[in-house]
C-alpha cells in the first residue's frame, strides 16, 4: 500500500480513504466537537496527504499513524482559527445574539455527553498533551505510533500522556462531592463522569 500511494496510484489512494476515512473523522471529532469541522479536517488530511505522498517510505507499517499525524495538526489549526473568531466577535459593539449550535451538533453523535466532557478535559490540557491523549486513547494507536504520528520520540509520547493523566485525575478531584455525603461510586468505567472517565482509559501496548 505505501508504495502504490508513494507511487501516485488512485486506486491506491481511494483504497487508503475508504479503509482510513472513518478513523480521520472520529479523531478530528474528538479534538474539535464539531462534526462539521471534522469532515473539513478529513477533506483537507487527505488532501495533504495526496499531495506528501511522495515523501513516504516504501517500507513500514500501517498508513494509519501518518494520516491521524496530520489531521492533528489540521485540527489544531482549527482550533486556533475558531478562538481568533470567537475573539473577534467579542470584541464587536453589538454582536448579533446567534442560538448556540453545539447541543444540536453533539446530539448527531451516540454519545454526546461524553463529547462534552472530551472538549472540557481537552480544553484544559496543553496542545501536546491534548494531541498524545487523542491518538493514544480514543484512536487506539500504541506508543511507537503515536511516536511516528507526532514526529516525537516514544519516552516523549509516554511522559506526555502520564502528564495528561494526572491532570485529567486532579481536575476530576476538583469537581468531585466533598464533605456531606459519599461520592458517586465508580466502580466501573461506565459509572465514572466526565474527566475521571477520560483519565482510566487503557492505551494499547506496542505493537512488535
Amino acid at each position: 500500500m505505501r508504495a502504490r500511494v508513494r507511487a501516485g496510484e488512485r486506486e491506491a489512494f481511494a483504497e487508503l480513504y475508504e479503509r482510513y476515512a472513518q478513523a480521520v473523522h472520529q479523531h478530528a471529532l474528538w479534538l474539535t466537537g464539531d462534526r462539521a469541522s471534522a469532515e473539513d479536517i478529513m477533506s483537507e488530511t487527505f488532501l495533504t496527504a495526496w499531495q506528501a505522498r511522495g515523501r513516504l517510505h516504501d517500507d513500514g507499517g500501517s498508513l494509519r499513524p501518518w494520516l491521524l499525524g496530520i489531521a492533528t495538526h489540521k485540527a489544531e489549526n482549527a482550533r486556533r482559527s475558531l478562538r481568533r473568531r470567537l475573539a473577534f466577535l467579542a470584541r464587536q459593539r453589538q454582536s448579533p445574539v446567534v442560538e448556540d449550535f453545539a447541543p444540536a451538533v453533539a446530539g448527531r453523535i451516540d454519545d454526546a455527553r461524553r463529547l462534552e466532557a472530551v472538549q472540557s478535559a481537552l480544553d484544559r490540557l496543553r496542545r501536546h498533551e491534548r494531541e498524545v491523549l487523542s491518538l493514544c486513547v480514543w484512536s487506539g494507536l500504541d506508543y511507537r505510533q503515536t511516536a511516528e504520528a507526532l514526529g516525537v520520540p516514544i519516552g516523549t509520547v509516554r511522559s506526555r500522556l502520564s502528564r495528561a493523566r494526572a491532570k485529567l485525575a486532579r481536575f476530576a478531584d476538583e469537581v468531585a462531592p466533598a464533605g456531606e455525603g459519599n461520592p458517586e461510586p465508580r466502580t466501573t468505567r461506565g459509572e465514572m463522569k466526565g474527566e475521571a472517565a477520560l483519565a482510566a482509559l487503557p492505551v494499547r501496548e506496542e505493537t512488535a
